[in-house]
């Protein structure tokens, strides 16, 4: 399967068998469907829920409230990337990444006055990462402001990982931070990842938030 299929986003129409690590969980009652770095996914189901590890990486969740439809992206980096990069190295950058997940939502309907943005992430997690963490949230935030979407919650910033699970269907986030000790794994795996990213491009190829 290709880098863009992996990528495509589905709902509850979509195509089940995308690539896409999917469980259920007894306790909440909800399908938990994994949204990995550089990728995003939006679905009108009620009965998934979304989530992801999040070090220096951000990930906004956005929903329309009113149509029950909305999403989740991750992204590594605040910027870089070009047209001619591919969707799997363009999706690891901010700007590409929250673009596709905003029209995304609303090519299956959704209104922008509408939108209901929520972010997180964007920890330095570990010295070595050269502030990214904090780069990336100072990213989203005036890429948001350039765009006038407002932003209804936001934990950005600190030094720890955090885990996140968010129900698009009612815009509930519930999150987690971490120990050091996953700070420093996750830092480990972010740094590797930054790396191959930059070689790709350069070859061209638990708080609740009602």
């Amino acid at each position: 399967m290709s880098a863009a299929a992996l990528l495509a986003t589905t709902d509850d129409d979509g195509i089940r068998d995308d690539g896409r690590r999917r469980y259920f969980d007894a306790g909440l009652g909800m399908t938990v469907v994994q949204v990995l770095q550089g990728d995003h996914y939006v679905t009108r189901r009620k009965d998934e829920v979304l989530t992801t590890v999040l070090g220096s990486c951000i990930s906004a969740c956005i929903r329309d409230p009113l149509l029950g439809c909305g999403g989740m992206n991750h992204f590594l980096l605040p910027d870089g990337g070009g047209a001619d990069d591919s969707v799997s190295v363009r999706m690891r950058y901010g700007a590409y990444a929250m673009e596709r997940l905003i029209n995304d939502i609303l090519a299956r309907g959704g209104r922008r006055e509408r939108l209901e943005i929520k972010v997180f992430g964007g920890g330095n997690v570990v010295a070595g990462l050269g502030g990214v963490g904090h780069r990336n949230a100072d990213f989203v935030e005036a890429y948001l402001e350039a765009e006038r979407l407002a932003i209804a919650a936001r934990h950005l910033r600190g030094t720890l990982p955090r885990r996140i699970q968010y129900v698009p269907r009612s815009g509930r986030v519930r999150l987690r931070e971490l120990t050091p000790d996953t700070a420093r794994d996750i830092a480990a795996r972010e740094r590797r990842r930054q790396v191959r990213v930059v070689q790709a491009t350069a070859a061209g190829d638990v708080e609740l938030f009602d």
